[in-house]
């Protein structure tokens, strides 16, 4: 195959490929929403028919608008200290990562930071109930790194909020708050994004710039818009499947609703598409079929169970089609190559198929594939259409995890590392002149730790090249890894025993 084909290929994900694109995340401080026309309250209402059958007039913006405001809160992050695992984290070295990854940029390692007892704002976000129970969706950026959240209702009414789970690569988190008995929320219900219609009016809930309860409207764009593949940027791990709206997004608004005119939820404003950082026409919601799909995992494993195809692709164009001789089809996924122990290769995909559907949705662009694949979970079984020398067949595929099983995990068992983790004794610190680790002890023989050659004892100073000092840092570490698309997934621990003698350990965490 010729060069400029593998390059594409590189590119290609393995089953729910994506990548960020130049775009500004509406980030703790950016958001999506939208600006709406103003009225001229002499003028008579005008209503403009936009299906057959259906009439849309002033009343239902008003009506949308009014029923949903009290139902998207303020998220307002805070943190207590700089964060340890942020750009700034000095790197050192650490010959056991080299080993694996090839050298690594050296710094001189920094002084400690010194703890605030008085928490400073981090971030600010927009947030959606989704339960009279208090769950609340936002995007992971708005909650990241936060050590306290704050959430402010559109009343007024102030509650702390605890983080159930989160998802990096879909940027979806879910949080909760405790509602006092005899007070009430008000609850967004959850519609279905897959009924938009392009040209259909929808309304953005947010906190732009700090100002709350703002609505503002636009219409729906495009529909499974991926960023990455339009902008020509790639990146690995983040699923891409955006509703685009001509909704004015600023910051402030992350995490917030795009609501229909019936008032139902169908997407969490995410990110903007700008050469600025400012609002320039295109802004971009994750839709309710994937944040359906997202929540309910996080409430039930706290963490998303997320399925795998298995293939290496790239989406159809003109080129291609050109290149590779490719008939009966001009949209579609071009298979570049089948991973092994996978439901692809099960199934008996080959390099050279085009997949053309997956479960009975069309798979035309990585953007339909990823939205697609993202509704399913490991052990799901579907059909996939695709084309052979030009032949339509289906194979009936069952899905597997990112380990190649059919099984799903619990948030809880993928952090179990056999171990207990806690602060280095001060003691032991000043005597190998250390200024922090994490301490290992009760290691159990059968155990990640265990299996990997830690004992009891080990002060552990890196995992993957990140310094650490606190075994929450660890932790946070270990969600990363398993969160993360990559099949290997391991971690690569710098240690040093009481009595002086560093060591270097691998865990699989992929079982």
């Amino acid at each position: 195959m010729k060069q400029n084909l593998k390059s594409f290929l590189l590119g290609g994900a393995c089953v729910l490929a994506g990548g960020a694109a130049t775009y500004a995340l509406a980030s703790g401080t950016q958001n999506v929403t939208a600006e709406g026309a103003e009225s001229n309250t002499s003028a008579p209402v005008q209503a403009t028919r936009l299906t057959p059958g259906r009439v849309i007039s002033q009343d239902d913006f008003t009506r949308a608008a009014e029923e949903t405001v009290n139902g998207v809160v303020s998220v307002k992050s805070y943190i207590y200290a700089t964060p340890r695992n942020s750009s700034r984290q000095q790197q050192y070295y650490d010959p056991f990562f080299d080993f694996f990854f090839g050298p690594q940029p050296r710094q001189r390692q920094a002084e400690p930071e010194q703890d605030n007892s008085k928490p400073r704002q981090l971030g600010l976000g927009s947030g959606v109930i989704i339960s009279d129970d208090g769950y609340i969706v936002t995007n992971n950026h708005v909650i990241e790194q936060a050590e306290r959240l704050e959430v402010t209702l559109n009343d007024n009414r102030n509650y702390e909020a605890s983080v159930i789970g989160a998802d990096p690569n879909t940027d979806l988190a879910l949080i909760k708050i405790e509602v006092p008995d005899g007070e009430s929320l008000h609850v967004i219900p959850m519609g279905d994004s897959e009924q938009l219609h392009l040209g259909e009016w929808v309304l953005a809930v947010g906190n732009p710039f700090g100002f709350t309860s703002t609505v503002t409207s636009g219409i729906v764009s495009a529909k499974a818009r991926n960023i990455s593949s339009s902008t020509g940027t790639r990146s690995s791990g983040n699923i891409e499947s955006y509703i685009q709206t001509d909704a004015a997004v600023n910051q402030g608004n992350s995490g917030g609703a795009l609501v229909n005119l019936r008032g139902e939820l169908v997407g969490i404003n995410t990110a903007i598409y700008s050469q600025t950082g400012a609002y320039a026409g295109c802004s971009f919601a994750i839709p309710t079929s994937i944040v359906q799909k997202v929540v309910d995992d996080l409430k039930s494993f706290g963490t998303v169970q997320r399925a795998y195809l298995g293939i290496r692709f790239v989406e159809l164009s003109p080129e291609l089609i050109q290149e590779t001789g490719i008939k009966g089809a001009t949209k579609g996924i071009y298979v570049g190559a089948v991973e092994e122990r996978s439901a692809a290769f099960e199934a008996g995909l080959k390099e050279g198929d085009v997949i053309t559907a997956i479960g009975g949705h069309p798979t035309g662009s990585t953007a339909e594939l990823q939205g697609v694949i993202t509704r399913f979970s490991p052990g799901d079984e579907v059909v996939v259409d695709y084309l052979r020398d030009g032949e339509a067949r289906k194979a009936r595929v069952t899905l597997r995890n990112s380990s190649g099983t059919y099984a799903k995990t619990n948030q809880n068992d993928k952090l179990s590392l056999g171990a207990k983790l806690g602060e280095a004794d001060v003691e032991l610190l000043r005597r190998l002149e250390l200024n922090g680790g994490v301490a290992v002890s009760e290691v159990e023989a059968d155990g990640r730790f265990g299996r990997s050659g830690i004992r009891d004892g080990l002060v552990i100073l890196s995992v993957n090249n990140i310094r650490v000092t606190k075994p929450e840092e660890v932790e946070k570490i270990v969600k990363s890894v398993r969160s993360g698309n990559d099949r290997e997934k391991a971690l690569f621990i710098t240690g040093i025993y009481p009595s002086g003698k560093v060591a270097y350990f691998a865990v699989d965490l992929s079982d």
